[in-house]
C-alpha cells in the first residue's frame, strides 16, 4: 500500500490539446519525473474543421467555432476525469490566420477557463520534433520529418541531439483542397495545376533543408499526422491484409504512395469514403494529402518513409516536461532552446551583449529582491523579464529614434523558438516600455495581451526601466546593489555600490531619478538612492 501511494505520488498527469485545422487531438499522459519518461494513457480526436472558413474575409465561421467550443469542453471533462493537473493547448495555422483568430481564444478563455497558446509555424515544427523523438530511436542517424496538416506543413531535419533545420509552409490539406479542388472526380487540368502548384510550394522549404545535409550522411523519412497515418493503414490493409498496432515503424515506399495517388484522383468522394478505414471527413482531403507527400519524397530523393504516431501533441508534453527542469539527459540540449533563440536574435540585431548581460543582471536582482514584497510572479515570468532585458535595444539596429518601438516591432515577428505567441508579446511589451511612456489604454500593442499578461508587463517593466538606468553608460559604473522596502514611511531603497570608489556616478544617478516615476507610480512607494563608499 505504502508503494501505491508513493507512485501515486511521484507520477504526474497532464492533457496536451492541439487545435489543428482539421482535427482537434488530445492526448494524456502519465509522466514519470524518475525516468523521466511519459504514457499516453489517452487519446480523443474530434474534426473540427477550423480551416472551413469564410471564403471573403478569412474568418473562423461561428457554426466552427462553436463546434470547437462544444469538442474542448468534452476534452476538458474527459481530462478531469483523469485527474490531470494541467491542461496545456495550442493553436496552429488555421486560428493564426483567421482575423478573429484572438478573438475565438479569447472565447474560449471565457467560455472554457483554457487558455491556449497561439504558436508560429517554426515552434509547431520544433515541437513536432520533440513529439517525433519522443516517439522513435534515432541511433544518432539524421531524420527528415514531416508533418502534413490542414493548413500547413511542417519539414524538419534533425537528428537525436537537436534540431538542425525547422520549416513551415502553407500548404495542408483543408486549405488546399478548399482552394483548388472544384470537381468530383478531381478533372485532370485541376489535378495538373494542383500538382504544379505543390512542387513550387515545396522548393523552397526543401532547398533550405537541404542546404543544411552534411555530405555522406545517410537520411531516414519519418511522417506523422492523420493524412500520412490514414495512407499507411490503407496501405497495410491492402497489402498484409490488416493494419500494424502501433503503426509507428510501417514503411510506405513511394511507389506505392504513387498508386495510391493515381487511384484517388480518378475515385469520386463517394467512391474513396468507400475504401475501408476512410472516414468522412478525411475521404474529402486525402487526395492533396497524399499528393503532398508524393511531391515531397520525390523533391527529396526519398523513396521511402516511416511513419510515426507521435507529433505535435506529444512534443507539447516534452516541451512541458522540459519547462519544468523533468528532461536533463538525453534531451538536454532542447533545455536551452529559449536562451539560445534570444541569443540568436541579440546577434542579428548587432546587440551589445556585454551591455544586455548587465541590464539582465540588474533587471532580475530588482525580481528576485521584491518577490514576496512588492510582487508574486515566479520563474516563468522571470525568464521573460530576462529576455525582453536582452533584447531591449534590438531596435537600435534599425534607427535610434523611437528604437524602443522598433524593438517591439523585431521581437514580435522574430519568431522566436520555445516560446508561444503571447510569451513573445510579452517579451516585446517589456521592451517596448523600457523607456518613453508607460503602457496605456491607447496602445494597442499592450491592452490586446490576455490580462493576466497585462499585468506581468505592469508590473515587471520598471524594473527594466531602473535596471537601464542603473547602466547608464554602459561601463558597469555600478558595482552591485541592494534593496530595502520600508512600508512604514512608503519608501523603498537602493544602496548602490560603485565598481570604482572615486566615480560619483552622476549619470547613473540623474538616470534613476529620471526612471523612477514609473516604479513610484506602479508600487506607490517613494525611490530613493543612494550611493555607497564614495571616496573612501
Amino acid at each position: 500500500m505504502v508503494n501505491s501511494i508513493a507512485s501515486a505520488e511521484s507520477n504526474r498527469i497532464i492533457a496536451a490539446i492541439d487545435m489543428g485545422t482539421n482535427s482537434f487531438h488530445m492526448v494524456v499522459a502519465r509522466i514519470d519525473p524518475k525516468l523521466p519518461a511519459f504514457e499516453i494513457i489517452a487519446r480523443e480526436k474530434d474534426t473540427v474543421r477550423l480551416g472551413d472558413s469564410e471564403a471573403k474575409t478569412g474568418c473562423l465561421k461561428s457554426e466552427v467555432m462553436d463546434r470547437a467550443i462544444v469538442t474542448l469542453r468534452r476534452f476538458l471533462d474527459i481530462a478531469k476525469t483523469f485527474h490531470a493537473e494541467q491542461v496545456v493547448a495550442v493553436a496552429t495555422s488555421a486560428v493564426r490566420e483567421a482575423p478573429n483568430g484572438r478573438d475565438f481564444l479569447k472565447r474560449v478563455a471565457d467560455e472554457l477557463d483554457l487558455n491556449v497558446s497561439l504558436i508560429s509555424g517554426q515552434e509547431e515544427a520544433r515541437r513536432i520534433y520533440l513529439g517525433v523523438l519522443s516517439g522513435m530511436e534515432f541511433n544518432n542517424q539524421s531524420q527528415v520529418i514531416i508533418d502534413i496538416g490542414g493548413g500547413s506543413t511542417e519539414l524538419i531535419l534533425g537528428d537525436s541531439s537537436e534540431q538542425r533545420c525547422l520549416t513551415s509552409t502553407k500548404i495542408g490539406a483543408v486549405r488546399l483542397t478548399k482552394e483548388f479542388v472544384k470537381t468530383d472526380p478531381i478533372s485532370r487540368e485541376e489535378f495538373a495545376y494542383l500538382q504544379a502548384y505543390i512542387r513550387v510550394s515545396l522548393e523552397r522549404p526543401i532547398d533550405e533543408l537541404r542546404s543544411y545535409f552534411q555530405a555522406g550522411e545517410t537520411l531516414r523519412l519519418i511522417g506523422t499526422a492523420g493524412t500520412i497515418e490514414t495512407l499507411a493503414s490503407i496501405n497495410a490493409r491492402e497489402n498484409l491484409g490488416s493494419v500494424p498496432s502501433p503503426l509507428t515503424g510501417y514503411e510506405l515506399s513511394l511507389k506505392d504512395l504513387r498508386d495510391l495517388v493515381n487511384r484517388f484522383r480518378k475515385l469520386s468522394y463517394s467512391e474513396r469514403l468507400a475504401i475501408p478505414g476512410m472516414s468522412d471527413k478525411r475521404a474529402e482531403i486525402i487526395l492533396v494529402g497524399a499528393l503532398i507527400l508524393q511531391e515531397a519524397m520525390t523533391l527529396l530523393g526519398m523513396e521511402s518513409l516511416t511513419v510515426c504516431d507521435r507529433s505535435l501533441r506529444e512534443g507539447v508534453i516534452v516541451d512541458w516536461m522540459l519547462s519544468r527542469g523533468l528532461i536533463e539527459s538525453r534531451l538536454r540540449y532542447q533545455g536551452s532552446i529559449r536562451q539560445r533563440s534570444i541569443g540568436l536574435m541579440a546577434d542579428k540585431y548587432q546587440v551589445n551583449s556585454e551591455q544586455s548581460e548587465i541590464t539582465a543582471a540588474f533587471a532580475l536582482k530588482l525580481f528576485d529582491q521584491t518577490q514576496g514584497i512588492l510582487h508574486n510572479w515566479g520563474a516563468e515570468e522571470r525568464e521573460l523579464l530576462w529576455a525582453a532585458a536582452i533584447l531591449h535595444n534590438c531596435g537600435l539596429y534599425i534607427s535610434h529614434s523611437a528604437h524602443h518601438k522598433h524593438s517591439y516591432y523585431l521581437i514580435r515577428n522574430g519568431e522566436l523558438l520555445g516560446y508561444t505567441e503571447t510569451e513573445i508579446e510579452v517579451i516585446a511589451n517589456l521592451a517596448r516600455y523600457h523607456r518613453k511612456s508607460p503602457p496605456k489604454k491607447k496602445h494597442e500593442n499592450f491592452v490586446n495581451l490576455p490580462k493576466k499578461y497585462r499585468e506581468v508587463v505592469t508590473n515587471l517593466h520598471p524594473f527594466l526601466r531602473l535596471a537601464v538606468a542603473l547602466d547608464r553608460r554602459q561601463i558597469g559604473a555600478i558595482a552591485d546593489f541592494k534593496s530595502e522596502h520600508r512600508p512604514e514611511i512608503g519608501e523603498f531603497h537602493l544602496r548602490l555600490q560603485p565598481l570604482d570608489s572615486e566615480d560619483d556616478c552622476a549619470l547613473e544617478m540623474w538616470s534613476l531619478d529620471y526612471k523612477k516615476p514609473c516604479f513610484e507610480d506602479q508600487y506607490n512607494l517613494k525611490l530613493v538612492a543612494t550611493l555607497e563608499g564614495i571616496g573612501g
